[in-house]
């Protein structure tokens, strides 16, 4: 049989996937129930409020930005070698 646990949290993840980027307690809240350390909590709390209000953009916002970056500096390369070759 499967546990309720189990199917609340696939419940939890397909329907409230999109909430989780926009959520800015999700990953302090998170660490203290993973950890159970309130310190370790709102030092994430803490960093990823410095960080927003530094660069304007959220941590995983900040992430996607230097992916997309590193993948236009691979194409670029890419094409430079195939126009040469």
């Amino acid at each position: 049989m499967i546990s309720n646990n189990i199917i609340a949290g696939l419940f939890l993840l397909l329907f409230l996937n999109g909430c989780v980027q926009t959520t800015a307690l999700l990953g302090p809240v998170y660490t203290l129930a993973s950890t159970g350390n309130i310190y370790q909590a709102s030092l994430s709390y803490g960093s990823n409020h410095a960080v927003e209000k530094i660069t304007g953009k959220s941590p995983t916002e900040n992430v996607q930005s230097l992916v997309n970056n590193k993948k236009k500096k691979l194409r670029k390369k890419k094409n430079r070698k195939s126009f040469l070759l």
